[in-house]
C-alpha cells in the first residue's frame, strides 16, 4: 500500500485504487445514512425544544426516507445528461443546507420539510455512489471500490450515532446538526480534489425505466435485495421487543454493538473477497443470515446464543450492501445509476415494508414468529440468487 493508493498487480498490469476519492464517497455514504438516522439518538433533546412528542421526532426519520424513496428514480432518471461530480456535488451540498436549517430551525413544520430536501438528496447519491466508484476503476476492481466507497454506512451506524448522540447529550442536539453542515462542506473540497469527473449520457441516449429493468440479471438482483432487507429490517426495527424474552430488553445497545462491529468485519471480508467471489458471497450472506435467525428461532430465550447469532448476522449484513450494488452494477452496465436508483427505491420499500410486517407480527402474535418469517423469506431469497448464475450473480469468469 503507498501512502495514498492501494497497489496491485493483475498479470502485467499494475491498477490503483484511487483512495482519496473513493474515501471522499465513504465520507459523502457515512453523512448520508449519519443524517437519516441521527434524530433516533436524540429524540428527546429534539422533543423538549420544538415542543413535540418523542412520536412525531421519530416521524423526521419517516420522512426521510419517504423523500429518498420518491426522488431516487425520477431524479436520476432526469439527470443523466448531467456532467457526474457536478450532480455529486449537489446532492451533498444538499446536505449542508438542510442541516444547517435543522440546527437552527424552531419550528417543526420547517424542519420536516428540511428533512423531506435531505432524503432526496439521499435518494440521488445513493444512486450515484457506487455506479460512481465503479467508474473510477478497471473492471476486475469494482467490487474492491465499492465495498470502499460504501464503507461509509456501516461506520455512520456503528460509531457515528453513538458519537452524535454524545456530542448532542453533551453540546446539544443543534450542535450535532452544525457540525454535520461543517463536515459536508469540508467534503465539498474533498470532492472537488480527489473526485474525478465523468460525462453523463449524451442526449438522445437516455436510458428508459423499462429498458433497464428488463436488462438480463437485473430483477433477480432487485428481488434478493427486497426479501433481505425486508427480513433483516423486520427484525432490526423490533430488537428491543424481541430481547424481552431473554430478559436482555435493557441491553439492547449492547446487542447492536455487537451487530455493528460483526458488520465491520463483514464488509472488510467483502472488500477483500468480490471481486473474484461475488456470487459465493451473495450466496454466504443469505446463508449465514438464514442460520442466524434459525439459532434465534431455536433458542431465542438464551442470552448467549443471542449475542452469536446477531454477531453472525451482522457478519451476514456487512457486506451485503456492497454485494448488491455491485451485482446491480455489472448487470446494468453503462445504466448503472438508473439501475441504482431502482435499487434505492427497492431497498427503501423493504424498510418502510419492515416495519409493517414487523409491527403486524408484534401486535397480533408476539416476537415468537419472527424468525421463522425471516428463514421463509431468506430461502426464497437464496433460490432466486442461487438460480440467477448466468446473470445477476454470475461467478467470475477467472480467479487470480
Amino acid at each position: 500500500m503507498t501512502s495514498a493508493t492501494n497497489t496491485l498487480s493483475t498479470g502485467a498490469t499494475d491498477a490503483r485504487l484511487p483512495l482519496g476519492g473513493l474515501l471522499a464517497l465513504a465520507m459523502a455514504a457515512f453523512i448520508t445514512l449519519l443524517t437519516e438516522i441521527l434524530p433516533s439518538g436524540l429524540l428527546p433533546q429534539m422533543a423538549q425544544s420544538l415542543g413535540k412528542s418523542e412520536a412525531l421526532i421519530g416521524q423526521l426519520v419517516t420522512v426521510y426516507a419517504i423523500g429518498s424513496l420518491v426522488s431516487a428514480i425520477p431524479l436520476t432518471i432526469a439527470t443523466q445528461n448531467w456532467r457526474r461530480r457536478t450532480l455529486l456535488l449537489i446532492a451533498i451540498g444538499g446536505f449542508a443546507v438542510v442541516n444547517t436549517v435543522t440546527a437552527i430551525s424552531d419550528s417543526y413544520a420547517v424542519t420536516l420539510v428540511a428533512r423531506f430536501v435531505a432524503g432526496m438528496s439521499a435518494g440521488l447519491l445513493w444512486a450515484l455512489a457506487a455506479g460512481y466508484a465503479a467508474r473510477m476503476v478497471p473492471d476486475y476492481l469494482q467490487g474492491r471500490a465499492i465495498a470502499i466507497a460504501m464503507v461509509g454506512a456501516p461506520l455512520a451506524l456503528s460509531l457515528g450515532i453513538p458519537t452524535g448522540t454524545f456530542l448532542g447529550t453533551l453540546l446539544g442536539w443543534r450542535w450535532t446538526f452544525g457540525v454535520m453542515s461543517g463536515l459536508t462542506v469540508l467534503l465539498v473540497f474533498w470532492v472537488l480534489a480527489k473526485v474525478p469527473d465523468f460525462p453523463g449520457q449524451k442526449r438522445g441516449q437516455e436510458f428508459g425505466l423499462k429498458t433497464v429493468f428488463m436488462l438480463p440479471g437485473l430483477r433477480p438482483v432487485l428481488f434478493v435485495v427486497f426479501a433481505y432487507v425486508l427480513a433483516h429490517n423486520t427484525l432490526y426495527t423490533y430488537i428491543a421487543p424481541f430481547l424481552e424474552p431473554a430478559g436482555i430488553k435493557d441491553r439492547t445497545d449492547v446487542v447492536l454493538l455487537v451487530f455493528g462491529i460483526a458488520s465491520l468485519l463483514g464488509i472488510w471480508i467483502t472488500g477483500v473477497l468480490i471481486d473474484r467471489w461475488l456470487r459465493e458471497l451473495v450466496l454466504a450472506s443469505v446463508a449465514l443470515f438464514g442460520f442466524s435467525a434459525l439459532a434465534l428461532g431455536i433458542a431465542g430465550t438464551v442470552p448467549g446464543v443471542i449475542y452469536g447469532a446477531v454477531a453472525i448476522w451482522g457478519l451476514a449484513f456487512g457486506g451485503a450492501g456492497t454485494l448488491f450494488q455491485t451485482a446491480s452494477a455489472k448487470a446494468a452496465g453503462n445504466a448503472a445509476d438508473v439501475a441504482q436508483s431502482m435499487l434505492v427505491t427497492t431497498w427503501n420499500l423493504a424498510i418502510a415494508g419492515g416495519g409493517i410486517v414487523g409491527g403486524l407480527l408484534l401486535s397480533g402474535l408476539g416476537v415468537a414468529p419472527f424468525p421463522w418469517v425471516l428463514i421463509a423469506l431468506l430461502i426464497a431469497t437464496f433460490v432466486v440468487a442461487w438460480a440467477a448464475k448466468s446473470h445477476g450473480f454470475r461467478a467470475a469468469a477467472a480467479r487470480l
